[in-house]
């Protein structure tokens, strides 16, 4: 028994596990029984969902990498090609301590994009689900086949993402038809074609702005067909640069069609989330690249990059930060098609304490500190102690630093 943690609204609730599934939540008794244990007022959230990242490519454990330039799309993929061979020996180790830093801080799905091309051919894959089998009962990962140097122009790249398939992965990407391959419809027809096939989600990177990239969402969309619900739009940086008229139809015929939007909240254009919302296109967010050639930034927590997008956004309302938090848990989860996921009676007992007095709270000023639990299990402790101002007001108590001794080490790297 969980006693006295704080729902996403912040009352006060009991949580009651066994067997690794969640029996009940109620209203806090203000008891502790033998055996329960005391949250101290702390938030209970569900695992959080990253929806999309490049584990393949992080530098995160090795030496410092200064950024190289590279002012297009093209230019940054040969200069991350050259960093990616002097780097390719310790590839999988980084994967793996990317993964760890993100079971701990309370991630507990991940899509992950991972380089296909002529040149690495497909141990990328190869190594990404050695991380998949590593981190099982930690870390639910996902995996999409991303061809980034193009499809058209790469001899072999569409046969590659087909045997990706056959070995396990169970989505298909592609990159901005127009500017890398010049060839919109050939482009998509490959990707469409292939995920149709072996029956694979398909989520494409889209960094375009302008009329190409009102083609390529037009394009996508009418694609969609009886894939809907399992399409998805990274980024779409050109969601928020289109005329209103013009933004509106777009939005419409994403709904209309089901296909979702990815941000991870860049510096840049992004797309309109709330609008998004309103207009009842599937819409959540990823960290994207860590420490890698792209971009020198990151840790790895999604809850970090929620609370980006809510500042990019101009989120500032509890409501519209319980929205972000959705964009990294609920909303996520069912764009990435998750069953039995969040905190109800008879879901599994997965979830993420940390210490904040709800979602808002959480989301406008991250916790460092964060237990994670897996089927009913602490698989991740890193708490300290609890700010008394929510302790106090929660069970009227001094705070206590909790024990360390129920801390467990992850298994996948040990």
């Amino acid at each position: 028994m969980l006693r006295n943690g704080r729902s996403r609204e912040g009352a006060m609730v009991d949580i009651a596990i066994s067997a690794g599934r969640i029996d009940s939540i109620t209203p806090a008794a203000g008891c502790l029984g033998d055996g329960d244990e005391d949250l101290g007022g702390r938030a209970v959230l569900p695992l959080l969902v990253n929806g999309h990242a490049h584990l393949d490519k992080t530098f995160l454990g090795g030496p410092w990498q200064p950024h190289a330039a590279g002012s297009t799309v093209r230019e940054r993929i040969e200069v991350e090609k050259r960093q990616r061979r002097l780097l390719d020996e310790t590839a999988l180790e980084r994967a793996m301590l990317l993964a760890q830093r993100m079971v701990e801080f309370g991630t507990g799905t991940l899509r992950a994009h991972v380089d296909v091309d002529a040149e690495i051919g497909l141990s990328g894959v190869e190594r990404m689900l050695a991380v998949q089998e590593a981190f099982r009962g930690l870390l639910d990962v996902q995996i999409v086949a991303f061809p980034q140097s193009g499809i058209r122009g790469q001899a072999g790249v569409a046969d590659l993402l087909e045997e990706a398939l056959r070995l396990g992965v169970t989505g298909v990407g592609g990159l901005d038809p127009i500017s890398l391959d010049g060839d919109l419809d050939g482009h998509l027809d490959i990707v469409f074609d292939v995920a149709r096939r072996y029956g694979a989600d398909v989520d494409i990177h889209l960094h375009g702005v302008g009329a190409a990239a009102e083609a390529e969402y037009r394009a996508v969309a009418h694609r969609a067909g009886r894939l809907a619900g399992r399409v998805t739009m990274s980024h779409a940086f050109g969601l928020g640069t289109l005329s209103d008229d013009v933004r509106r139809a777009i939005l419409d015929l994403l709904a209309e069609n089901q296909v979702a939007v990815m941000t991870n909240g860049p510096a840049g254009p992004m797309p309109p989330v709330r609008e998004l919302v309103d207009h009842g296109v599937p819409v959540f967010v990823g960290t994207d690249n860590i420490r890698d050639a792209w971009w020198p930034f990151g840790t790895g927590d999604v809850l970090e990059t929620a609370r980006n997008v809510a500042f990019q956004s101009s989120f500032y309302r509890d409501e519209d930060l319980r929205l972000a938090l959705e964009l990294v848990t609920d909303r996520a989860a069912s764009a990435l098609g998750l069953t039995r996921y969040g905190l109800a009676p008879g879901a599994p007992a997965d979830l993420l304490v940390v210490n904040a007095a709800n979602a808002a709270e959480a989301v406008a000023a991250p916790p460092v500190a964060r237990d994670v639990m897996r089927g009913g299990t602490w698989v991740a402790r890193t708490r300290v102690q609890v700010e008394s101002s929510v302790t106090a007001s929660a069970t009227g108590a001094t705070p206590a630093v909790p024990s360390a001794s129920l801390s467990e080490p992850l298994s996948p790297v040990h």
